[in-house]
């Protein structure tokens, strides 16, 4: 009997997110165990349950997926899972809170694209200003531009409180500094999109976040994406599918959330397949997954 590809799922959350139990499954795990509720004192427990029940040869083919929606305690989960490996026992790793890490990943690859074939620029120095930067897509697609020498302001719908202390936890974990804005009304959005070469708008479903209007008057904006599918759009005019088109009749080139959602899919999808694939026990965050949503987007 050939032997079977188990995935273990944790999240911290009452229910694990059935689209990642559905993506696993199609990715071609044979079997996805969901555990809830699950502490960051618990992991090193089922971590190394799950290491010990099976050869040091079935390493690779068993994993461990941390859910949840807190970029940061997805991260500490990851950290203290592969603490609790004890070689020549180990398992495969991915993080990807509410889809966050992939999401946010899709989001970067995709206005870097658009940046290199219609803008003749990179990642490197461009102003982005991250709209609903506190949230787990917000604050992860905030990092990979901020590691990619972006210079990122995470902008605050309720003030500046939380986005200041976001800003000192990626400066304190990632080594890299991010602005805060105050975006807690349509005057400073204004300003803020004005000062911006790109706009990443990760808010709330249903939430209008910038107007046509305001996306027109910002002179010096090149790029503006969103990932918010239900209507209204975070930005007023964006198509869904749009990849690289110009919102409405500013010169501003958009990339709708369904254009992000296809390599987003992909991303996830494909970190599965590697972990199935692997010979040997791998470890998957938010850079692995930026960097499989490059090669996707070429």
């Amino acid at each position: 009997m050939a032997d079977k590809n188990i995935l273990h799922m944790l999240t911290p959350l009452k229910h694990m997110s059935p689209f990642d139990v559905n993506m696993a499954l199609d990715a071609g795990y044979d079997a996805v165990a969901p555990y809830t509720s699950v502490g960051l004192e618990e992991i090193a427990g089922l971590v190394q349950d799950a290491i010990f029940s099976r050869p040091p040869k079935l390493g690779a083919r068993t994993g461990v997926f941390i859910g949840g929606k807190d970029a940061i305690l997805a991260l500490d989960m990851l950290e203290a899972a592969g603490k609790a490996q004890v070689p020549p026992f180990e398992v495969s790793l991915f993080a990807d809170p509410a889809g966050s890490f992939t999401t946010a990943a899709a989001m970067v690859a995709c206005v870097e694209k658009v940046l290199t074939t219609k803008c003749d620029r990179g990642l490197k120095g461009l102003r982005i200003a991250v709209f609903g930067a506190t949230g787990v897509v917000g604050f992860s697609s905030a990092v990979i531009a901020a590691l990619e020498g972006a210079e990122v302001t995470l902008v605050g719908y309720d003030g500046l409180r939380r986005v200041i202390a976001r800003a000192a936890e990626i400066r304190a974990r990632f080594g890299v500094d991010v602005g805060a804005a105050d975006g807690s009304g349509e005057d400073q959005n204004s300003a803020i999109a004005k000062a911006a070469q790109a706009v990443f708008c990760a808010g709330k479903a249903g939430v209008r976040i910038l107007t046509g209007g305001q996306i027109a008057a910002a002179k010096d904006l090149l790029v503006a994406t969103d990932v918010n599918a239900v209507p209204p759009s975070g930005i007023e005019g964006l198509d869904l599918f749009a990849s690289g088109v110009e919102i409405g009749s500013s010169r501003v080139l958009g990339i709708g959330p369904l254009a992000i959602g296809n390599i987003k899919y992909k991303t996830e999808s494909g970190l599965f397949r590697r972990m199935i694939a692997a010979d040997r026990p791998v470890r998957f965050d938010f850079r692995e997954a930026f960097a499989l949503a490059r090669e996707l987007n070429v």
